[in-house]
């Protein structure tokens, strides 16, 4: 059964800018899917501490205020330190359930100096071994005010079972060259991790299914007014604008033929279940593979800089 895989779709919310309680919920997650023998399990971008709906609410854009300054450095405060072991519990989990993660954080890198913070995606393996911390190339809009741009070096896909996978952050999936990057690298299964709606989901993950003769596993989160935690600094400004539903979920899976094997699933909290079998890649890039049968490297190709970026080196 090797070219089976059973995949849980975590679509759940944070505790708010509380990275240990969030860390807590993401665990829980994992125990839970456990008991469905899932072998790979998806949570949503930045889930941990949560995504930064402050700066659309609050005047985001507005220089030297003690608004933005106060929450970006409680956001910085609740941010992943993968370097002092705040993703151990859950590596230790995915060993002894034998479960791949995929888990979408905001990282504060000690390889950056300690204080900027990147929308990363962590792919941890049935081991409990990190594979590979994939930064944002380019925070989207708002985002630029609290999140940093991030490198290549995350551009990597993983041997699961029969299949190859892969995954970028939100609206890394419009980007044609970073999908490229990782087909070019034999993935077959794309992991695209979204804060939330189904407006980002509906259409992207059919398209890059039938453009990749993949599948494709979109995971989104949820977010209403009520999950703001009553000790959110300002949070009374945040309120004034906020709407009742700020991420109503979306996940979903398409498959290699760029149909729905899971629509989009809308305001339900939990895990989504499915197994998905590896022949209908295969069947699928009969009649067409981006970097195979159907390419033709001869006329274009695409060079990909995966070296970690930092902004000092040392020679002894």
């Amino acid at each position: 059964m090797n070219h089976q895989l059973k995949v849980a779709l975590a679509q759940i919310a944070p505790v708010w800018l509380h990275k240990s309680e969030t860390l807590s919920r993401v665990e829980q997650t994992i125990l839970e899917a456990s008991k469905e023998n899932a072998e790979l399990i998806v949570f949503g971008e930045g889930l941990v501490p949560g995504y930064p709906f402050w700066l659309a609410l609050t005047g985001g854009a507005e220089w030297d205020t003690k608004v933005n300054k106060e929450l970006h450095a409680h956001y910085v405060n609740n941010s992943v330190s993968i370097e002092k072991g705040d993703l151990d519990v859950i590596c230790q989990l995915a060993k002894d359930h034998k479960m791949a993660v995929y888990l979408g954080v905001i990282e504060r890198p000690e390889d950056r100096g300690g204080h900027s913070i990147y929308a990363s995606l962590v792919y941890i393996n049935q081991e409990g071994v990190i594979q590979s911390v994939h930064r944002k190339l380019q925070p989207t809009y708002d985002e630029r005010l609290t999140w940093a741009p991030g490198d290549g070096n995350g551009l990597q896909v993983h041997a699961l079972k029969a299949f190859t996978v892969g995954g970028l952050n939100c609206w890394e999936n419009w980007m044609p060259l970073p999908r490229a990057a990782l087909y070019g690298l034999g993935e077959n299964l794309h992991i695209a991790v979204w804060p939330g709606s189904d407006h980002n989901t509906k259409d992207i993950t059919r398209f890059i299914a039938r453009e990749s003769r993949s599948f494709v596993i979109s995971v989104s989160g949820l977010m209403t007014a009520e999950d703001f935690p009553k000790d959110t600094p300002h949070l009374d400004l945040i309120l004034e604008k906020a709407p009742e539903i700020l991420a109503n979920g979306g996940s979903c899976i398409a498959g290699p033929d760029g149909e729905w094997i899971v629509a989009p699933v809308l305001h339900k909290k939990g895990l989504i279940y499915q197994t998905i079998d590896f022949n209908r890649v295969l069947e699928e890039r009969q009649n067409f593979d981006p970097v195979g049968h159907y390419s033709r490297p001869d006329v274009t190709k695409l060079v990909v800089n995966r070296e970690r970026q930092s902004t000092v080196s040392f020679k002894s």
